[in-house]
């Protein structure tokens, strides 16, 4: 499967949901910052939570970034998606390996710690808006349906999921973001927890060789609410950078004529790198006194 993206209502419109298949965007995440298979679940998990939410953006130049920083190995996490669902991350420590957990599954609640999972969410207008709640897992779905309880108000239930393969790639990836509308009912409310209580994992869904689509019929269709779900959308998602030497001669720029000649008179060939994507930008001398000459 491509990665992709679905948005739909269920339970007679009492329920809004999206889904995504992700493996590919993840496979890209741990190529570029070459993780653990622990380090690839957590980063995996987040930049899946950050594609499904990137596509709750209301605006299309919204940029949506997740953090999560914890006391444990891995240290933090940082996601950026915007309204399209590109998305981007970086891992501080990529190498964390500890022991499975009883279930057999990685422990990347161990790996995380306990800390803070912050949301940004930047709609180009005044001062973004930031929401803070404390981790409650570290296993980032748990996390991120917290968030949304307390500091959104909205019932939500998030699942993410990823599988790693003998050969430590990723071999399927994705997740879901389940929530009740403001008239929905508590016959509702309840047959949904009980659903959501039976499910085992995400990458079971997909492991069996179901799609989004699959996973949402099981978990909302017609066997457990009566009625057959509706897709409104279906877009694509990917890992995307969007730095570019245009972007990074800007960034130059804007730190004024004083830096930028300090740099001219150290003589020294400029090396500036992006941490979303592993890749270098070199500027030399001339190139920066021409960028000081018409700054």
């Amino acid at each position: 499967m491509e990665d992709y993206i679905i948005k739909g209502l269920a339970a007679g419109n009492e329920i809004r949901f999206l889904a995504a298949y992700t493996r590919a965007s993840v496979e890209e995440a741990r190529r570029i910052h070459n993780t653990s298979p622990l380090c690839s679940a957590a980063l995996g998990r987040l930049l899946t939570g950050g594609a499904l939410m990137g596509a709750m953006c209301k605006n299309e130049s919204d940029v949506l970034t997740l953090k999560v920083a914890g006391d444990g190995p891995i240290k933090s996490i940082t996601v950026t998606a915007d309204a399209a669902s590109n998305v981007k991350g970086i891992i501080y420590n990529n190498s964390v390996d500890l022991p499975l957990k009883d279930n057999g599954h990685l422990d990347v609640g161990g790996g995380i710690g306990n800390g803070i999972l912050t949301v940004i969410r930047d709609e180009g207008v005044s001062e973004p808006y930031v929401g803070q709640t404390s981790l409650v897992t570290g296993e980032i779905g748990e996390d991120l349906t917290y968030y949304f309880s307390e500091s959104e108000q909205i019932p939500t239930s998030v699942g993410l999921g990823v599988l790693i393969d003998k050969d430590l790639s990723i071999k399927h990836a994705g997740g879901f973001i389940i929530q009740m509308l403001p008239f929905s009912s508590e016959a509702t409310v309840t047959k949904l927890e009980k659903r959501l209580s039976e499910i085992s994992s995400v990458t079971d869904f997909f492991n069996s060789g179901k799609s989004p689509e699959d996973m949402m019929r099981s978990i909302l269709g017609e066997e457990v609410f009566g009625e057959d779900i509706s897709i409104e959308e279906t877009r694509p998602t990917a890992y995307h950078c969007n730095c570019s030497r245009e972007r990074v001669t800007k960034a130059l720029i804007s730190i004024g004529k004083k830096e930028l000649k300090s740099m001219i008179d150290d003589n020294k060939p400029v090396n500036l790198h992006c941490d979303f994507c592993n890749t270098d930008y070199e500027f030399s001398i001339p190139e920066i006194q021409y960028i000081y000459d018409h700054s």
